[in-house]
């Protein structure tokens, strides 16, 4: 999710949080919080919406802390909605029970809280004082350990003044469910006409009978963990897609299915006879490093959110959701590295190292090998690779979605997290957030409506029989489509709503702008020369024309841009990173902040003619 026009972290003295209000409560019992209830705790708001990787990587980052300071600290989720199917109550429910939220959540569907607190970024995270006054306001991820600092720091000074109360917290779990799946996330059928399923929300993968119902075994204990070993032992981490080696490939490397552990960060190795659950790659950290095209040991490479997989070109690719890039990953060599994309998140085609993506989370290769279907979910769009060029099918960019069908030029998607490429070349989108399945013909170039009315779709899979399988995720169980919903006549054109989510611009001045990434290491750290310059810059922009100066990379976090007048609109993309390193201790741990901004900028000639964006500091 791009961060909007500021992120980092900033202080206000004496700054009164605004009053707590919104549609409705999840996790209270039904009951509604204020911030008189609250007094007394140190109270963390995390605003986020359930499409936005970052703001589940927050959601796993703040889960420590939660645990750590369950006696003090108080964690609300303010849900500020992107997409349209966002501001649905049930789907918002749905979703708090999909990534395990242990917290209160206040539904804000008309982003009212998120204004009163000035949030600019998703996520967004404002800590409150037990006096009720906010004093620290950070934008993106990564905040974990300057947030454990902070919370530190205002533990002494309130239990020295007396206004520091512990106790248990108001979060009131929901009844567990009774259900054989719970959201369930990908599936791949297998030799004999199984299905392996990966039950995310259950931390597990299922194996079920031809019919998609009857359970055959469940692989993984149900409990959240990255654990190898036997299938009863195993654990994995909201795990997502699957990928069936070839046979050869599977003899050699010693397992048979290839499993992105998402939460996890780690790929795993499933041999199918003993259920044995093996690490494969990944070291379990989150990337936050910088990209390269060099092939790297597997088991020694960090990785951000893998959702979904596919054999393309003799390797398994990856769909690395969370930095917004393609990577590859070779089980018989045990290599990784980089296959698409600069880690900018946005829509741009052309050559593979320097496209632009967005979440990619659904992956197919064409029946003749040739083309890899992607669904680039947070643009809304189907793209695929091929002769090394990425291209787009369907979509318009990051904030235009709906459910449109027609000629794919005008047609919209919203949210998509799956894709199966047909026998006849045509290929099936889980069109997740329009609760559908659509149709993409590369022959005519047209959209179809196949099915509708599911419960966000996650993946569509095709059987050796020709039936199609949707996993309907929030309905929590696999659906048969109707034999005839492929055909011309099955098929239908909806001509729905067209939708844009609006962002406030950044007014800038033509010609010469200073760009200024302000940061400040965290209390206890300072900057880091270890391994050669601090940090580094990256800007670029959308469209190209709009930057005559300025455009590259390079270490000073201050670049004089020069913005072209006759181009009055656009989006700049900023990337940013500080490598840093605690001060106390002689071998203390590097630490690496880095944050992608995509900033929405209007050129006005009598506007300011410098452009701060905070990557982390304090603001007196």
């Amino acid at each position: 999710m791009p961060a909007w026009q500021g992120c980092g972290m900033s202080t206000s003295p004496r700054v009164r949080a605004p009053e707590l209000r919104g549609r409705q409560w999840l996790n209270t019992g039904g009951r509604n919080l204020t911030l008189r209830d609250l007094r007394g705790r140190i109270l963390l708001l995390d605003f986020w919406t359930f499409c936005c990787v970052n703001c589940l990587h927050v959601l796993d980052e703040l889960r420590p802390l939660e645990e750590k300071y369950g006696d003090v600290l108080v964690v609300v989720g303010v849900h500020s909605p992107k997409f349209e199917h966002e501001k649905d109550p049930d789907a918002l429910a749905a979703a708090v029970e999909r990534y395990g939220v242990h917290h209160p959540v206040l539904d804000d569907p008309e982003l009212d809280m998120w204004q009163q607190y000035a949030a600019k970024a998703w996520p967004t995270l404002s800590v409150v004082d037990p006096e009720g006054y906010v004093v620290a306001t950070m934008a993106g991820e990564g905040h974990a350990e300057g947030l454990a600092r902070l919370i530190d720091e205002l533990i002494a000074v309130h239990e020295a003044k007396g206004t520091l109360h512990r106790g248990d917290g108001p979060y009131v779990p929901p009844a567990e469910p009774e259900t054989t799946l719970r959201f369930p996330g990908k599936a791949v059928v297998l030799d004999g006409g199984n299905l392996l399923v990966s039950d995310s929300a259950r931390h597990s993968l299922v194996e079920l009978a031809p019919d998609g119902e009857t359970v055959v075994r469940r692989i993984g204990t149900g409990e959240r963990g990255s654990a190898d070993g036997p299938a009863g032992s195993a654990t994995f981490s909201e795990p997502q897609g699957l990928c069936l080696l070839p046979t050869h490939v599977a003899e050699v490397s010693g397992y048979d299915v290839v499993v992105a552990d998402t939460v996890n960060h780690l790929l795993r190795g499933v041999r199918l006879d003993t259920g044995e659950v093996t690490t494969v790659a990944g070291t379990g950290r989150q990337w936050r490093s910088t990209v390269d095209d060099h092939a790297h040991d597997a088991r020694s490479i960090d990785l951000s959110s893998p959702w979904d997989l596919a054999w393309y070109e003799d390797r398994t690719v990856i769909a690395m959701a969370g930095i917004h890039q393609l990577w590859w990953f070779e089980p018989v060599k045990r290599t990784a590295g980089m296959y698409a994309g600069t880690t900018v998140e946005a829509l741009r085609d052309g050559l593979l190292a320097e496209a632009w993506m967005a979440q990619p989370s659904g992956l197919s290769v064409s029946a003749d090998g040739r083309r890899l279907w992607v669904a680039d979910s947070e643009t809304s769009a189907l793209r695929y690779v091929e002769n090394d060029v990425l291209g787009t099918a369907v979509g318009q960019g990051l904030f235009d979605f709906g459910h449109v069908d027609g000629p794919a030029d005008q047609a919209l998607l919203q949210h998509p997290l799956g894709v199966c490429a047909l026998p006849d070349g045509s290929v099936l989108v889980a069109d997740t957030y329009n609760g559908a399945v659509r149709r993409f013909d590369p022959a005519t170039r047209m959209v179809s409506t196949v099915a509708d009315g599911l419960a966000e779709p996650s993946d569509v899979v095709l059987t050796p029989a020709g039936d199609v399988l949707v996993v309907e995720s929030a309905a929590h169980r696999l659906t048969r489509l109707a034999p005839g919903a492929l055909s011309a006549v099955g098929a239908s054109t909806v001509d729905g709503p067209r939708h844009r989510t609006e962002r406030p611009p950044t007014e800038i001045a033509a010609g010469e702008v200073t760009l200024d990434v302000i940061f400040t290491p965290p209390p206890g750290q300072k900057m880091d020369e270890s391994f050669g310059p601090s940090t580094r810059l990256v800007v670029s922009a959308s469209p190209p024309e709009l930057l005559s100066e300025g455009a590259g990379a390079g270490t000073d976090l201050s670049r004089r841009l020069v913005v072209d007048p006759t181009v009055r609109a656009g989006v700049l993309q900023v990337t940013a990173q500080a490598a840093t390193c605690d001060v106390a201790d002689e071998h203390g741990a590097c630490h690496l902040t880095r944050q992608d901004w995509g900033v929405p900028v209007r050129v006005v000639d009598d506007a300011p003619a410098r452009l701060p964006l905070v990557l982390r500091g304090l603001d007196a």
